[in-house]
């Protein structure tokens, strides 16, 4: 399906990444703060490169509903802050046993296995506290943020789904099944990046409410399909982990139970269930549907 989307946002970029990438050095503890060995694996997990795709949905989300830059920050981190929670305990020795992340060795081969895993859960409560400093936003908006997020990484968010994930190596899971692990164990964060801007709004309406929720859901799928298609067909160099490591674990992934060729078309058959959910918000939808787009096709 031919983009006729403005590519303004892709300009816009590189001054989001900065942007996120001054708040998250601002959460952070210092390296020379005592304990200086376990901040400065806090600082390594979450400042070692990444296309911070969840904060720059936040953003995009934002100028969609027209909420100010300022307020969308705190979010945007804590999602960010959450996401390398969660990747520095998913390649620990006990879940994916991953020696590369985003190019670099993980955290438990950079510094130990015990390290790691204060680090990682040290950067989950830094990510609420970033939450509820959170200034000038409506009333309430902290409380319904971090019931939003708590929720979205927990045991019925992305902790579920990695349960779910880890429990289903070697097994033959449905579509339905399948699916439902990645809306939890994928979707669930990318969800909450998505509808966090809607909850500093104050007249959101039901309408645009439920067509930002649809969306949400239907890309965090689809962007789990192509990072299974990446595991595949995608280099160690580009994609910043061991290419193939999927298979290595036998894990359930779309490519592996139902071939390439429908995991592309179940991508793109969820790309546009997507963009049509954003047609509420006409051209301001713009930035969703680049990212959109950009989830589907990157590495093509």
């Amino acid at each position: 399906m031919k983009s006729t989307v403005p590519e303004y946002f892709k300009d816009r970029i590189a001054a989001y990444t900065a942007r996120i990438d001054d708040r998250l050095e601002t959460a952070l503890p210092s390296a020379t703060t005592s304990p200086k060995r376990l901040h400065d694996a806090m600082r390594y997990a979450v400042l070692n490169g990444g296309k911070r795709v969840r904060p720059l949905l936040v953003y995009a989300a934002g100028e969609c509903l027209g909420v100010d830059k300022t307020l969308l920050d705190a979010p945007a981190a804590s999602i960010e802050l959450i996401h390398a929670f969660s990747l520095v305990h998913d390649d620990l020795p006990a879940m994916d046993d991953d020696d590369l992340r985003r190019g670099k060795p993980t955290v438990h081969r950079q510094y130990d296995e015990a390290t790691a895993i204060l680090a990682a859960d040290a950067l989950q409560p830094l990510a609420f506290s970033v939450l509820a400093n959170i200034d000038g936003a409506p009333v309430d908006a902290a409380i319904r943020l971090v019931r939003l997020i708590s929720h979205a990484c927990g045991s019925t968010g992305m902790t579920g789904g990695q349960s779910i994930d880890l429990a289903a190596e070697g097994n033959v899971l449905s579509c339905s099944e399948l699916e439902h692990m990645y809306s939890l164990k994928t979707g669930a964060l990318i969800h909450a990046a998505i509808v966090a801007p809607g909850l500093l709004c104050d007249d959101l309406s039901a309408e645009k409410s439920a067509a930002l929720d649809h969306f949400g859901r239907v890309i965090g799928i689809a962007f789990q399909i192509k990072d299974d298609l990446l595991d595949i067909e995608g280099e160690t160099e580009v994609i910043g982990k061991p290419a193939g490591s999927d298979a290595s674990l036998n894990k359930a992934t779309y490519p592996a139970l139902f071939g390439l060729e429908a995991s592309r078309r179940r991508c793109d058959e969820l790309l546009v269930s997507a963009l049509r959910n954003l047609q509420p918000f006409g051209n301001s939808a713009a930035p969703l549907e680049w990212l959109a787009r950009y989830i589907v096709e990157r590495g093509q």
